[in-house]
């Protein structure tokens, strides 16, 4: 007999022998009771350790959940579409990683320098001196967004006689390649990438790092503007709105304005904000999110106030809080109908009065730009 065979034996011996052992002395009535006294204490345990953690303060929560790597502490549900994933909370030390199926998310760190830059492109501004920054917050695997940008309005470094700088603003991603991201950066030289989880309920994050790298390494712009990956951007009409007679040179931020909008309470809607992060019913006014102009003296006052508001997952009305506790009123355009979000259909015509469009595909946005600058009227 080989020596598989004798181990095959010699196993097979040793648990029949245990299957043949004499049942423990405990009857199976004491075993419950043992088991059921077992599940009192445990619940006991539990709902004092609730109960102690529902008398903490909010801030000191917020304090003990950023500073426990090991917690993972299911805190808010949120639209399974929309889900975020993580076994770590967001240090400085390095990036948060992907979880073993939690479907939650933990609160997040909206203030910038607890980030740092892992892809910068640090002297652009120094190098260029512009008028204008475009900032566009971009996940790191849509390329085809970046590179419609790059065909369309942000081709151009000089318009309306002023400078313009296109940058793409990325956080970390587990299916974004790292070497290919180099190579486009060392092609294009128009990337920032920050060591924050690129998710949806993370586009607070995203944003104020977007002003700490303003405020840091472009203080000398005239007005810079954060603009979606799918928006159509008439750069001709915003730089002529800029340099119209009346436009403020500080304190200045506009766009698309919403006042009075109700927070969303409802537990299944991508909107939605719990209390216990932003209280109120409403918000303050804020620009909508799509593409909203400032003046650049404002980031490094959102850098410095947003020590001071508790952060939401709402970006564009997180800006509007900041303006609020700043005391800075935000300014309606010139003219209100050229900031406008979705469109039916493209008109030539219509296209060529506006500064925004949301159209959601890189396809169209180099379609109706490629028509739009055909030799011709517009209208």
């Amino acid at each position: 007999m080989g020596e598989q065979e004798a181990s095959s034996v010699e196993k097979r011996s040793f648990t029949e022998t245990l299957h043949h052992q004499k049942k423990p002395y405990f009857q199976p009535c004491f075993q419950y009771l043992i088991g059921f006294c077992l599940a009192l204490v445990l619940c006991y345990v539990l709902s004092s350790s609730y109960l102690s953690w529902q008398n903490i303060p909010i801030h000191e929560r917020y304090r003990w959940i950023f500073n426990n790597e090991a917690n993972t502490l299911p805190l808010f549900r949120v639209h399974p579409k929309h889900k975020l994933q993580l076994n770590k909370i967001h240090t400085t030390q390095g990036p948060p990683e992907q979880s073993r199926g939690t479907q939650c998310y933990q609160f997040h760190q909206a203030y910038p320098k607890n980030y740092r830059f892992v892809m910068d492109n640090a002297d652009i501004c120094k190098n260029k001196n512009p008028f204008l920054v475009l900032m566009v917050p971009v996940s790191p695997n849509d390329v085809a967004a970046r590179n419609a940008i790059r065909q369309t309005w942000g081709n151009s470094s000089l318009v309306q006689g002023k400078v313009v700088v296109t940058l793409f603003m990325l956080g970390l991603s587990h299916r974004a390649d790292a070497e290919e991201l180099k190579q486009e950066n060392l092609q294009h030289m128009d990337l920032i990438q920050s060591n924050f989880m690129d998710s949806y309920v993370n586009l607070t994050i995203k944003t104020m790092v977007i002003m700490d790298w303003l405020a840091t390494h472009c203080s000398d712009a005239a007005y810079a503007m954060k603009v979606d990956s799918d928006m159509f951007l008439n750069i001709d009409n915003l730089v002529i709105m800029l340099q119209k007679p009346g436009i403020p040179k500080m304190n200045y931020l506009t766009g698309m304005l919403m006042r009075n909008r109700p927070v969303v309470r409802q537990k299944s809607s991508k909107w939605h904000v719990p209390k216990e992060m932003y209280p109120e019913s409403t918000y303050p006014t804020y620009a909508l999110g799509m593409g909203y102009v400032f003046s650049n003296d404002l980031p490094e006052k959102y850098v410095a106030i947003s020590k001071t508001i508790q952060p939401f997952n709402i970006e564009d009305a997180y800006i509007g809080a900041c303006m609020k506790k700043l005391d800075i009123k935000i300014s309606s355009p010139p003219d209100p109908s050229q900031f406008k979000d979705y469109n039916r259909r493209f008109d030539r015509c219509e296209f060529s009065k506006v500064i925004t469009y949301i159209l959601n595909s890189p396809q169209k946005l180099v379609k109706y730009w490629t028509d739009l600058k055909k030799p011709g009227p517009p209208c």
